[in-house]
């Protein structure tokens, strides 16, 4: 097969990259996948894809790894948020999810503009726009950097690379707004934290369960970022979500049923101030949603789950 394009993929052992991987080699295209860990290159040399090992954090790393790959397109997944999520430790954890999505992206950006790189697509998050006027965004809609620590910051950091990604006129650059992730490696997936705090009885609905999340699975993420790189408008943001933002006090239920764990039981929102912090009960309680209507209408990019309901059944 004729190679298509040659494709830098940054973050490739993550959920989403591990998706992305065998998505691009179907369609043809060449694939380094990026990652800093023994483990990260053996996943994605298992894949198909070249591994390189390379500290986003290090920009004469990254512009000597893209000196050699000369990629066409860069797609960027980096992150750095545990696998377990300690309320005691948020500040921490957003901290170093800041640095490499900030740092890593920018200096990914900058090797990008000296080495001709054409196309560069930027994962970017739809769980963080704010909550006024309420209901579901669409991308015209404001990010909630004035929200509760460290929350405000990460949407300030996010803000900011998205900015950069798109303004760059030596690029096409376009940024992917996920929707709150689901499936395999995810918190939400069976053995991932949520999912194990619901079977013990332990993940309650907070107050009336009316804070409302945008979801999309893993599979449907990758769908939504081949979508972007094929058929993205340089410059634009895109809500990658499905097609029906849920009221925690509806979702929640049907997902613990999906896993074979106890009907969740309601937590008054004080209580569960107490236990996650002001940052995180006020997102999971007055969290907009939103709306995919652009990327389905500009790029004709579908969800395989259309909804939760039948995403978590998958599950």
């Amino acid at each position: 097969m004729e190679v298509q394009m040659r494709i830098l993929l940054a973050g490739a052992s993550g959920a989403i990259g591990r998706q992305v991987i065998p998505l691009l080699l179907d369609a043809g295209h060449s694939v380094t996948g990026m990652c800093r860990s023994d483990e990260g290159m053996a996943i994605i040399s298992r894949l198909g894809g070249g591994a390189r090992r390379c500290d986003a954090l290090d920009a004469q790393q990254v512009r000597h790894l893209v000196e050699i790959v000369r990629p066409e397109a860069i797609i960027c997944e980096l992150t750095d948020l545990p696998a377990e999520m300690n309320p005691a430790n948020l500040n921490k954890a957003y901290s170093a999810n800041n640095k490499v999505r900030r740092e890593g992206t920018l200096n990914l950006l900058e090797a990008a503009r000296n080495f001709a790189v054409r196309r560069f697509v930027t994962q970017s998050a739809a769980f963080w726009y704010s909550p006024l006027p309420p209901g579901p965004k669409d991308e015209s809609a404001p990010m909630y950097t004035n929200a509760p620590e460290p929350i405000g910051s990460s949407a300030e950091v996010m803000t900011e690379v998205e900015g950069a990604v798109t303004s760059c006129s030596e690029l096409e650059g376009i940024a992917l707004r996920y929707g709150s992730f689901y499936g395999p490696g995810t918190w939400f997936d069976r053995s991932g934290q949520i999912g194990r705090l619901l079977k013990r009885g332990m993940y309650p609905i907070f107050g009336k369960g009316e804070g409302v999340t945008s979801f999309i699975h893993v599979e449907d993420a990758a769908g939504a970022t081949i979508a972007a790189l094929d058929r993205g408008r340089a410059g634009e943001a895109y809500n990658a979500v499905d097609d029906e933002p849920a009221r925690q006090a509806d979702w929640l239920p049907v997902l613990a049923d999906a896993l074979g764990a106890p009907r969740p039981r309601s937590m008054p929102v004080a209580m569960v101030r107490l236990t996650l912090g002001r940052a995180t009960t006020d997102l999971l309680t007055t969290g907009p949603g939103a709306l995919n209507t652009k990327i389905k209408t500009e790029l004709g990019w579908q969800p395989k789950y259309s909804s939760w309901r039948e995403g978590f059944r998958s599950l």
